[in-house]
Protein backbone atom coordinates (compact mmCIF):
# COMPACT_ATOMS: atom_id res chain seq x y z
CA UNK A 1 0.00 0.00 0.00
CA UNK A 2 1.31 3.62 -0.93
CA UNK A 3 1.74 4.97 2.72
CA UNK A 4 2.20 8.61 0.92
CA UNK A 5 -1.36 8.10 -0.26
CA UNK A 6 -2.53 8.44 3.30
CA UNK A 7 -0.48 11.97 3.87
CA UNK A 8 -1.86 14.25 0.80
CA UNK A 9 -0.30 17.49 1.16
CA UNK A 10 -1.74 20.84 2.29
CA UNK A 11 -3.90 22.20 0.18
CA UNK A 12 -2.15 24.33 -1.81
CA UNK A 13 -4.91 27.27 -2.51
CA UNK A 14 -5.05 27.71 1.35
CA UNK A 15 -4.45 30.91 2.38
CA UNK A 16 -0.91 32.00 2.18
CA UNK A 17 1.02 32.37 5.80
CA UNK A 18 1.43 36.29 6.98
CA UNK A 19 4.64 37.37 6.52
CA UNK A 20 7.06 36.44 9.16
CA UNK A 21 5.88 33.15 9.97
CA UNK A 22 7.92 30.45 10.39
CA UNK A 23 6.94 26.46 9.85
CA UNK A 24 6.60 24.54 12.38
CA UNK A 25 9.77 22.49 13.37
CA UNK A 26 7.37 19.41 14.40
CA UNK A 27 5.11 19.04 11.46
CA UNK A 28 8.17 19.38 8.89
CA UNK A 29 10.21 16.85 11.12
CA UNK A 30 7.25 14.57 11.02
CA UNK A 31 6.49 14.94 7.24
CA UNK A 32 10.37 14.13 6.82
CA UNK A 33 9.54 10.81 8.75
CA UNK A 34 7.01 9.47 6.68
CA UNK A 35 8.64 10.45 3.60
CA UNK A 36 11.83 8.57 4.61
CA UNK A 37 9.64 5.33 6.09
CA UNK A 38 7.37 5.41 2.48
CA UNK A 39 10.80 5.36 0.77
CA UNK A 40 12.26 2.55 3.05
CA UNK A 41 8.80 0.31 2.81
CA UNK A 42 8.86 1.05 -0.78
CA UNK A 43 12.36 -0.23 -1.37
CA UNK A 44 11.82 -3.39 1.32
CA UNK A 45 8.57 -4.00 -1.20
CA UNK A 46 10.77 -4.11 -4.12
CA UNK A 47 13.17 -6.88 -2.73
CA UNK A 48 12.14 -10.34 -3.81
CA UNK A 49 10.48 -11.72 -1.15
CA UNK A 50 9.61 -8.31 0.57
CA UNK A 51 9.40 -8.73 4.55
CA UNK A 52 10.67 -12.69 4.09
CA UNK A 53 13.75 -11.11 3.12
CA UNK A 54 14.38 -8.21 5.72
CA UNK A 55 13.24 -10.54 8.05
CA UNK A 56 16.27 -12.91 6.84
CA UNK A 57 18.65 -9.77 6.55
CA UNK A 58 17.78 -8.93 10.14
CA UNK A 59 18.62 -12.20 11.00
CA UNK A 60 21.99 -12.01 9.30
CA UNK A 61 22.80 -9.11 10.63
CA UNK A 62 21.88 -9.98 14.01
CA UNK A 63 23.95 -12.90 13.83
CA UNK A 64 27.36 -11.01 12.78
CA UNK A 65 26.89 -8.84 15.85
CA UNK A 66 27.11 -11.24 18.03
CA UNK A 67 29.83 -13.06 16.10
CA UNK A 68 31.72 -9.95 16.40
CA UNK A 69 31.55 -9.01 19.79
CA UNK A 70 29.71 -11.87 22.11
CA UNK A 71 29.80 -14.98 20.49
CA UNK A 72 32.25 -16.40 17.67
CA UNK A 73 32.53 -19.75 16.51
CA UNK A 74 36.33 -21.47 15.37
CA UNK A 75 37.02 -25.04 14.13
CA UNK A 76 39.37 -27.02 15.19
CA UNK A 77 42.14 -27.41 12.02
CA UNK A 78 44.66 -29.66 14.01
CA UNK A 79 45.18 -32.11 17.00
CA UNK A 80 47.57 -30.28 18.72
CA UNK A 81 44.21 -29.89 21.88
CA UNK A 82 43.86 -33.46 21.19
CA UNK A 83 41.82 -35.04 23.84
CA UNK A 84 39.59 -32.31 24.75
CA UNK A 85 39.51 -30.65 21.11
CA UNK A 86 39.62 -33.07 18.42
CA UNK A 87 40.13 -32.23 14.73
CA UNK A 88 36.88 -30.50 12.73
CA UNK A 89 35.33 -29.57 15.59
CA UNK A 90 33.52 -26.54 16.24
CA UNK A 91 33.91 -24.39 18.64
CA UNK A 92 32.31 -21.32 20.34
CA UNK A 93 34.52 -18.94 21.93
CA UNK A 94 33.45 -16.76 24.87
CA UNK A 95 34.28 -12.99 23.26
CA UNK A 96 33.18 -11.40 26.99
CA UNK A 97 34.75 -13.34 29.00
CA UNK A 98 37.98 -11.06 29.28
CA UNK A 99 35.76 -7.59 28.85
CA UNK A 100 35.61 -5.54 31.73
CA UNK A 101 38.55 -6.06 33.96
CA UNK A 102 38.91 -9.90 33.65
CA UNK A 103 41.80 -11.45 31.97
CA UNK A 104 42.50 -15.34 30.88
CA UNK A 105 43.50 -17.64 33.95
CA UNK A 106 45.66 -20.78 34.07
CA UNK A 107 43.57 -23.52 32.58
CA UNK A 108 42.05 -21.68 30.62
CA UNK A 109 41.66 -22.70 26.56
CA UNK A 110 42.38 -19.79 24.66
CA UNK A 111 41.77 -18.51 21.27
CA UNK A 112 44.06 -15.48 20.40
CA UNK A 113 45.55 -14.07 16.83
CA UNK A 114 48.99 -15.64 16.64
CA UNK A 115 50.23 -12.83 13.84
CA UNK A 116 54.00 -11.86 14.62
CA UNK A 117 54.19 -14.97 17.26
CA UNK A 118 53.51 -18.01 16.54
CA UNK A 119 52.10 -17.58 12.88
CA UNK A 120 49.51 -15.48 10.87
CA UNK A 121 47.05 -17.40 12.13
CA UNK A 122 44.10 -18.21 15.36
CA UNK A 123 45.11 -20.61 17.27
CA UNK A 124 43.61 -22.42 20.21
CA UNK A 125 46.41 -23.40 23.02
CA UNK A 126 45.90 -23.83 27.20
CA UNK A 127 47.07 -21.09 29.61
CA UNK A 128 49.43 -22.41 31.71
CA UNK A 129 51.32 -19.07 32.85
CA UNK A 130 50.24 -15.92 33.61
CA UNK A 131 52.06 -12.57 33.74
CA UNK A 132 54.69 -12.91 36.76
CA UNK A 133 54.65 -16.47 37.02
CA UNK A 134 57.58 -18.41 36.64
CA UNK A 135 56.90 -22.07 34.80
CA UNK A 136 59.29 -24.48 35.21
CA UNK A 137 59.55 -28.64 33.17
CA UNK A 138 60.22 -31.00 33.94
CA UNK A 139 62.18 -31.10 37.67
CA UNK A 140 60.41 -34.15 38.66
CA UNK A 141 58.40 -35.68 35.80
CA UNK A 142 55.98 -32.61 35.51
CA UNK A 143 55.75 -28.62 35.15
CA UNK A 144 55.74 -26.58 37.87
CA UNK A 145 53.68 -23.05 38.09
CA UNK A 146 55.52 -20.53 41.36
CA UNK A 147 57.25 -23.77 42.34
CA UNK A 148 53.93 -25.55 42.78
CA UNK A 149 53.97 -29.03 40.75
CA UNK A 150 50.96 -29.18 38.29
CA UNK A 151 48.75 -32.39 37.52
CA UNK A 152 47.59 -32.08 34.13
CA UNK A 153 44.35 -34.30 33.08
CA UNK A 154 44.15 -33.33 29.83
CA UNK A 155 47.43 -33.98 28.72
CA UNK A 156 46.92 -36.30 25.83
CA UNK A 157 47.26 -39.82 27.05
CA UNK A 158 51.12 -41.48 26.98
CA UNK A 159 52.09 -37.37 26.12
CA UNK A 160 55.37 -36.23 28.40
CA UNK A 161 54.39 -32.68 29.74
CA UNK A 162 57.60 -31.76 27.53
CA UNK A 163 60.36 -33.23 25.71
CA UNK A 164 62.35 -30.12 25.94
CA UNK A 165 63.25 -28.91 29.21
CA UNK A 166 62.10 -24.94 29.84
CA UNK A 167 62.39 -22.53 33.01
CA UNK A 168 60.50 -19.41 32.13
CA UNK A 169 59.32 -16.31 33.72
CA UNK A 170 56.32 -14.79 31.88
CA UNK A 171 56.20 -10.75 31.31
CA UNK A 172 53.33 -9.06 32.75
CA UNK A 173 50.45 -8.19 30.37
CA UNK A 174 51.60 -11.63 28.83
CA UNK A 175 50.67 -15.60 28.43
CA UNK A 176 52.45 -19.05 28.66
CA UNK A 177 50.64 -21.33 26.10
CA UNK A 178 51.17 -25.26 25.56
CA UNK A 179 48.67 -27.61 23.92
CA UNK A 180 47.20 -30.60 25.15
CA UNK A 181 49.07 -32.59 22.51
CA UNK A 182 52.30 -32.19 23.48
CA UNK A 183 53.90 -33.91 21.08
CA UNK A 184 51.95 -32.44 18.20
CA UNK A 185 51.89 -28.88 18.89
CA UNK A 186 53.58 -26.14 18.33
CA UNK A 187 53.11 -23.73 21.05
CA UNK A 188 55.29 -21.12 23.87
CA UNK A 189 58.40 -23.51 24.11
CA UNK A 190 58.79 -23.69 20.28
CA UNK A 191 59.17 -19.36 20.05
CA UNK A 192 61.46 -19.09 23.46
CA UNK A 193 64.48 -17.97 21.12
CA UNK A 194 62.49 -15.45 19.29
CA UNK A 195 61.25 -12.19 19.64
CA UNK A 196 58.89 -12.22 21.96
CA UNK A 197 60.14 -14.99 23.80
CA UNK A 198 56.89 -17.73 23.00
CA UNK A 199 54.58 -14.85 25.34
CA UNK A 200 51.43 -14.13 23.99
CA UNK A 201 49.97 -10.33 25.19
CA UNK A 202 47.15 -10.62 26.46
CA UNK A 203 45.50 -8.11 24.15
CA UNK A 204 45.85 -10.66 21.04
CA UNK A 205 43.12 -13.00 22.75
CA UNK A 206 40.32 -13.33 20.86
CA UNK A 207 38.32 -15.10 23.86
CA UNK A 208 37.39 -18.45 25.69
CA UNK A 209 36.64 -21.38 24.07
CA UNK A 210 33.24 -22.45 26.87
CA UNK A 211 31.57 -24.76 24.42
CA UNK A 212 32.07 -27.45 21.98
CA UNK A 213 29.05 -27.07 19.63
CA UNK A 214 29.35 -29.67 16.88
CA UNK A 215 29.81 -32.73 16.10
CA UNK A 216 26.27 -32.80 18.15
CA UNK A 217 27.77 -36.05 19.58
CA UNK A 218 30.41 -34.07 21.24
CA UNK A 219 28.69 -30.98 22.60
CA UNK A 220 29.86 -29.86 25.82
CA UNK A 221 30.19 -27.29 28.10
CA UNK A 222 33.73 -26.40 28.99
CA UNK A 223 35.01 -26.22 32.59
CA UNK A 224 38.68 -25.32 33.95
CA UNK A 225 40.08 -27.85 35.18
CA UNK A 226 41.09 -27.24 39.26
CA UNK A 227 44.56 -28.36 38.36
CA UNK A 228 46.16 -24.52 39.33
CA UNK A 229 44.12 -24.16 41.98
CA UNK A 230 47.20 -24.75 44.31
CA UNK A 231 49.23 -22.42 42.39
CA UNK A 232 50.36 -19.43 44.53
CA UNK A 233 50.71 -16.22 42.77
CA UNK A 234 53.88 -14.67 41.93
CA UNK A 235 56.01 -13.88 44.94
CA UNK A 236 54.98 -16.36 46.75
CA UNK A 237 56.22 -19.30 45.20
CA UNK A 238 57.95 -22.36 47.35
CA UNK A 239 60.22 -25.01 46.37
Amino acid sequence: MDTEAQHPERDRSSPSSEPGDVPHVAEASEEAEERSRSVFMSLVSRLPGGGLTLTFLLCVGAMLLVSAFVVQPFQIPSGSMEPAFRVGDRVLVNKLAYRFGSEPQRGDAVVFDGSGYFGDADYIKRVVGTGGDRVVCCEGGGIKVNGEPVDEPYLYPGDAPSQVPFDVVVPEGSLFLLGDHRSDSRDSRDHLGQPGGGMIPVDEVIGRADWIAWPIGHWTSLERPDSYARVPEPGGAHG
